[in-house]
């Protein structure tokens, strides 16, 4: 597997947000829904997930770094350094034991050969119980197979929905990184950037399953702004019903509901609507509209020669307070 850093398009010295931001990046373009004629993208999207899970997790990527796993997770055996014979068969001296590993004893064996007291245990920190006692002249010995056994994994899995079901909640079919489908509850009332876990739908070690984390992304919506558990709305209203007042639509989650402006409306009033914001513990947030008033598209002569009438009659400052 390739390095973590390039997969991701990131260099070593990438904070936390711009790795996060790659991975997203190539989450959207990489993800199997949006390759269904390329058959190797369950496995790219894969190998994106893994390269994630080690540099968006800051313990692992330290240990990447320092080369202790490798690109995989996988714990990287480096190899006991300085315990070579000495001419003449001498095998290692103790000194040599104590520069590597302090503190640990050194005894003699039955035949002569020098072995340590206590190394198994050593390794046994060192790697969880991996290490296994097969004898050998240092009274032990690694099995590199065992170290390097696959753990189970949590994978991280993209999600993208609509305002709306976020709001009301629903089930969305999400393709996983070993290229199974699955269907994903989504909660009402879910906020941006929340997770789902799907319980053992990761991957797999021994003895145990990870799971699969859906971080959950709420696209933008065309005419709502969220505030919390409140929407904002601009209301485009024209001229005359800001001078006359009426009667206008407005569109909500739920459908359009009718909402009376009052005459003489300026453009920025705020109007609430109670309870068609978003779900949440308690009560639903509200829906702010704020009133924009929208002259006509086309140059209006009568408009026109009526603004100036009213100008030269009837003139005001709305500025007046600002000094």
């Amino acid at each position: 597997m390739r390095d973590p850093y390039e997969i991701l398009g990131v260099p070593r010295s990438a904070d936390a947000a711009a790795i996060k931001s790659a991975f997203r990046r190539l989450a959207k373009k990489l993800h199997p829904d949006a390759n269904k004629s390329d058959p190797n993208a369950a496995q790219r999207f894969g190998e994106l997930n893994t390269a994630y899970e080690i540099l968006g997790d800051e313990g692992k990527r330290k240990a990447f770094d320092r080369g202790e796993i490798d690109a995989e997770g996988k714990p990287r055996f480096q190899g006991f350094e300085g315990f070579r014979g000495r001419p003449g068969g001498g095998g290692s001296r103790p000194e040599d034991f104590e520069s590597i590993f302090p503190g640990g004893s050194f005894r003699r064996t039955a035949g002569g050969a020098g072995g340590f007291g206590g190394f198994e245990d050593i390794l046994k920190g060192m790697f969880g119980g991996a290490a296994a006692g097969r004898r050998t002249g240092f009274d032990t010995h690694v099995d590199v197979d065992d170290l390097r056994a696959p753990q189970s994994r949590d994978v991280a899995v993209p999600l993208t929905i609509s305002l709306a079901e976020a709001a009301k909640g629903g089930t969305r079919r999400v393709r996983l990184p070993n290229g199974k489908d699955v269907d994903v509850k989504i909660p009402v009332g879910l906020a941006d950037g929340q997770q789902i876990r799907l319980k053992g739908q990761g991957l797999a070690g021994p003895g145990a399953v990870g799971d699969a984390l859906i971080t959950v992304t709420i696209a933008p919506h065309p005419l709502f702004a969220r505030d919390g558990n409140h929407l904002r709305l601009e209301l485009p209203v024209t001229l005359y019903e800001a001078v006359l007042g009426a009667k206008v639509r407005v569109p909500t989650l739920d459908g359009a509901v009718e909402l009376a402006i009052p005459a003489g409306t300026s453009s920025g009033r705020t109007f609430r609507l109670k309870g068609k914001g978003l779900p949440a513990k308690g009560a639903a947030g509200d829906l702010l509209a704020s009133v924009r008033i929208m002259l006509p598209e086309d140059k209006d002569d009568t408009l026109s020669e009526l603004m100036k009438t009213w100008r030269d009659g009837k003139p005001y400052d709305p500025r007046k307070d600002l000094g």
